[in-house]
């Protein structure tokens, strides 16, 4: 594993590790269940189909995940568009969806560099 690339894609590494006690694998085995996970593809879908609820649970969903991994650049993003749908703005949570897709592709670049 390498702690600099996850750091680089807004994953923090060492925190991660603390939460899993230190275990390296368990954390290798939770990060590739990460990437097979569809909540994104959902949440996408339901942008798309302008699925307010939809789409609110997969953000949700994914803010859970992303605190519970550390990765700390898309908890934030997330933390914020389900802030903005639950508060009515629409158009503001999914203007923030090009840069929550450059952020996810960036961590699933770098957790598939470092686990597969």
């Amino acid at each position: 594993m390498n702690k600099e690339i996850l750091n680089a894609a807004g994953i923090d590494a060492d925190g991660a590790l603390a939460r899993l006690m230190g275990s390296e694998a368990l954390m290798g085995r939770l990060f590739r269940k990460f990437l097979e996970d569809g909540t994104f593809s959902a949440l996408t879908a339901a942008i798309e189909t302008q699925d307010k609820e939809g789409a609110l649970t997969a953000s949700h969903t994914l803010k859970g995940m992303c605190g519970n991994l550390s990765m700390d650049r898309l908890y934030g993003l997330f933390t914020e568009q389900v802030n903005r749908m639950r508060s009515g703005d629409w158009e503001g949570a999914v203007g923030m969806m090009p840069q929550i897709g450059t952020d996810y592709e960036e961590a699933v670049a770098a957790i598939r560099e470092c686990f597969g």
